[in-house]
């Protein structure tokens, strides 16, 4: 049985990990009383004791656990933003490349992808790593979230009875070109210009629809819908996590790609629309599944060397 201990169980991304263990006969949870969950050594007790331990935490929280690690054998799943672009951490999304799984599978300290950035990357990362797209193209990207990415605190402000009348309304944020993912976004991608990215958060509780549009004139090579469709059914070939459309696709419904299509699915699916002139590359997928809690399982299962989806629903 592997050792878990959860720090920031009471959370959303935590609670969603922990539900994820209900039924898994591999797992011992190591439980933490309500009284110690902000008492550090309480928690570097049970850090020590891990065989695993998930960081659901704030940056500065996450940051601290890690210094509480004595015991060389503990091995740290963050999910916070805190440590996806510092030296020594392997970034979780397996799918990228063969690399990227590798240090995963044999790393001690893996930072889970933010939300936003796991569909910006699974998009930018292919095309710019094969040359397509050139590293200092200035991309841009849109994007529509549930209110669930945003924490305890805006779900209950969006499940009040009397809440604001424009919480039913998509509401655009990061307005100062400042948002936290924007680091991960530019380095995990290699571009030279940091993205302009523009979010939305929105009146339903989970999925996502990421999307990076394109000069198809601006790119290295001439593309079209259909041939970068191509590219990226060839790129993620075989993966279970991350599936390419195809024209008959049933989640696009009367021309519509809808923010909380996949809601409830961990993996991750992706579109190319558009045509000869102007692409749009799209990901769907849950912001509370390959978005957080289930990316942050999948590296775990890989960690384990178990089947990779287990747990998941795929």
């Amino acid at each position: 049985m592997t050792k878990v201990f959860i720090d920031g169980s009471v959370g959303t991304t935590g609670l969603r990990i922990h539900e994820r263990f209900q039924d898994r006969e591999d797992v011992e949870l190591i439980p933490i009383d309500e009284e110690e969950r902000k008492d550090p050594e309480a928690r570097k007790k049970k850090i020590n004791e891990s065989d695993i331990t998930f960081l659901c935490l704030p940056d500065d929280a996450a940051r601290e656990s890690v210094s509480l690690v004595e015991n060389e054998h503990v091995r740290i799943i963050d999910t916070s933003t805190a440590h996806r672009t510092e030296e020594g951490w392997a970034y979780g999304f397996p799918e990228l490349s063969k690399e990227h799984k590798e240090n995963i599978i044999n790393g001690k300290r893996i930072a889970v992808p933010g939300c936003y950035a796991s569909g910006f990357i699974s998009l930018v990362y292919p095309v710019a790593a094969a040359g397509i797209l050139p590293k200092d193209y200035p991309v841009a990207c849109f994007a529509l979230s549930g209110y669930s990415g945003a924490g305890k605190k805006t779900i209950a402000a969006y499940e009040a009875e009397d809440r604001p009348v424009e919480f039913s309304s998509g509401r655009e944020y990061a307005l100062t070109q400042n948002h936290k993912h924007l680091k991960e976004m530019q380095k995990i991608t290699g571009l030279t210009r940091t993205p302009l990215f523009s979010p939305i958060i929105d009146d339903y509780y989970s999925g996502m629809l990421v999307s990076v549009p394109l000069y198809a004139d601006l790119l290295k090579e001439k593309q079209t819908p259909e041939s970068l469709l191509e590219f990226f059914r060839e790129y993620y070939k075989g993966q279970k996590f991350v599936k390419v459309s195809e024209s008959d696709d049933k989640t696009v419904s009367g021309g519509f790609l809808a923010g909380n299509g996949l809601s409830g699915w961990d993996g991750l699916k992706i579109y190319v629309t558009g045509n000869e002139e102007r692409i749009v590359l799209s990901a769907q997928f849950d912001n509370l599944g390959k978005g957080a809690s289930g990316a942050a399982i999948q590296c775990m299962n890989l960690m384990l060397g178990c089947e990779e989806s287990k747990g998941l629903s795929l």
